[in-house]
């Protein structure tokens, strides 16, 4: 019975985000709206654009590989995987010794990976100006995130999701400085791995700015569906991660009853709308960059995860 009840929250936590990841991409373009004084779309847009590429024939360049159709799966599977391993509303669950902040980074590295491929398969122009983008991004994102990491795992003395959320309640965790700059250097790639503003705009279509956009222009019907259900997916994740790791608070422990679950389930909510709206107001109150002007933007994000190292090697107090 205990496994049953395990495997049950397991997947009420699987299938949250997966439920919640459209309409937190819904939300986002509401708020943005608002704020740009426009009515904009609705919350449920984003599921009904779903359903209709779902409904869509697929339609495939006449020298697409294989690897073009299985792309989309490998990268919405690697996707969910990673965000159903970040602890949302409760700690201890069934899969939680692989939650793993090391390996959420190595699946989005994958799934980055085969999106870049993907854009180089139909042999397309556009294709290969977002991969040539989106490989540049990677060489500075990934390696600032592994320093984020490292500033964690040196505080916590793990990388285990879980046990960094228990460390963060704990009472001997304190004001530190390596972790405001680790809290930058993570709102910094957590921008980048998503495109969004300032680094890319997901709502455009222009060659000279558009990075995620260029590299899936040949992917229709439910391949499609299944790439923006993905990036729905990792905008939810990194908020996820954030709030798991800095904002801890409401969490249900290992063994909680039906009621501490669910009053996790709603406090996990209200930090996704805080998130969400948070996100909305920087971007319109920020211009997107030139694409040259990138590798100095996540050049500071490494700096700052790397300072945040140094700091934890010269004193364990800051």
């Amino acid at each position: 019975m205990v496994l049953i009840a395990d495997l049950a929250v397991q997947g009420t936590e699987m299938l949250l985000v997966l439920c919640l990841a459209p309409l937190l991409t819904g939300f986002v373009r509401k708020v943005k709206a608002h704020l740009l004084r426009r009515r904009g779309p609705s919350l449920i847009q984003p599921y009904r654009d779903l359903l209709r590429l779902l409904r869509k024939e697929v339609v495939l360049a006449d020298n697409a590989s294989w690897l073009f159709c299985a792309i989309p799966y490998l990268i919405f599977a690697a996707t969910w995987v990673a965000a159903s391993l970040v602890p949302t509303f409760a700690t201890g669950l069934l899969f939680s010794w692989s939650a793993d902040l090391i390996a959420i980074t190595a699946l989005l590295g994958s799934a980055r990976f085969f999106l870049a491929l993907a854009g180089l398969d139909a042999g397309t122009s556009f294709g290969g100006i977002g991969a040539s983008r989106e490989m540049m991004v990677a060489t500075l994102a990934e390696p600032a995130m592994l320093m984020i990491v490292f500033t964690l795992a040196l505080l916590a003395g793990s990388t285990q999701l879980s046990n960094l959320a228990g460390f963060m309640l704990s009472p001997q965790i304190g004001l530190r400085v390596s972790l405001g700059l680790a809290l930058v250097a993570l709102l910094m790639v957590a921008l980048a791995e998503n495109g969004r503003i300032p680094i890319d705009n997901p709502a455009t279509h222009l060659e000279l700015t558009m990075v995620h956009e260029a590299m899936v222009l040949e992917y229709s019907g439910r391949h499609l569906a299944l790439i923006e259900l993905a990036a729905s997916l990792k905008l939810l994740l990194t908020l996820s991660l954030i709030v798991c790791v800095f904002i801890p608070w409401g969490l249900s422990p290992a063994g909680s009853g039906v009621a501490e679950r669910f009053i996790g389930i709603a406090v996990y909510l209200l930090k996704l709308v805080l998130g969400g709206f948070l996100l909305a107001l920087f971007e319109t109150s920020i211009a997107k960059m030139r694409v040259f002007r990138v590798p100095q933007f996540l050049g500071a994000a490494l700096m700052l995860g790397l300072l945040g190292t140094l700091l934890l090697f010269v004193s364990r107090s800051l």
